[in-house]
């Protein structure tokens, strides 16, 4: 036998198949590149719990963020992680800077801006005679975390605004103009938007802000990140109090 030949009438069947065919090998490839990225992202930031579509995309999030030097928001409410998705951006950033993190409601707003920007030598009572280097002077060559920063107040925010624009500011009591290469992380709880129309947030400072925005669910949106975090929380607590490890079904 040398050979033989075909003649189909209806090719719509075969047709059929091979469309089905190419859905398939489609689909697969598809999964595959969603298990790689997965476990990709579970290799880069192993200390962010949870692997929801939610949480993983804001994993994506922070990893295109770490990849520019644009100035990054970090919304969502109190617990969600917001610290770690920042410091996870400065980590994957290129140069080795320090990572200056300030809670800006902690600090007392007659000292917020001395704290941020520095003092020189007899700027105000119980100054310092040496004079002090503010956490944005800290921070040059590396990044610094405005943790709630819709805490501060409307005059901070004022020279806040000119650091964001130029890269510089004056010391409290300074005359001389400080360069700085700064990375800056704003993070906040409150819904800023709302404080613009309430009057406490100049709208120019949130778009100075806004350039990057990621926003964390909170856990209730995400339950499937519950046993993410037992798994890391429950041993923990057990060293802690001395007990035998324990399970949850």
């Amino acid at each position: 036998r040398i050979g033989a030949a075909l003649k189909v009438e209806d090719i719509s069947e075969i047709k059929r198949v091979i469309r089905e065919r190419d859905e398939a090998l489609f689909n697969l490839e598809k999964i595959e590149k969603q298990l790689d990225e997965e476990k990709m992202l579970k290799e880069l930031f192993p200390n962010i719990a949870g692997e929801s579509r939610k949480m993983n995309y804001v994993k994506k999030l922070a990893l295109k963020a770490s990849n520019t030097n644009s100035t990054v928001l970090i919304l969502g409410e109190s617990g969600t992680g917001k610290t770690l998705i920042a410091k996870a951006i400065h980590e994957h950033s290129k140069g080795d800077g320090p990572f200056v993190h300030v809670n800006c409601g902690t600090i007392p707003e007659t000292l917020l801006e001395s704290e941020l920007f520095g003092y020189e030598k007899g700027a105000f009572t119980g100054a310092r005679t040496d004079g002090k280097k503010g956490f944005f002077e800290m921070a040059n060559g590396g990044t610094i975390l405005l943790d709630e920063i819709g805490e501060i107040s409307p005059a901070v925010q004022v020279k806040l605004l000119q650091v964001l624009q130029d890269k510089s500011f004056y010391k409290v009591g300074g005359q001389e103009k400080i360069k700085v290469d700064v990375r800056v992380i704003a993070a906040s709880n409150r819904n800023l938007e709302e404080e613009i129309l309430k009057g406490n947030f100049r709208e120019d400072l949130y778009y100075r802000i806004n350039v990057f925005p990621i926003w964390i669910p909170p856990l209730r949106e995400r339950k499937e990140d519950i046993y993410s975090l037992v798994e890391i929380l429950l041993p923990a607590i057990c060293d802690k109090i001395g007990c035998s490890r324990k399970n949850i079904s």
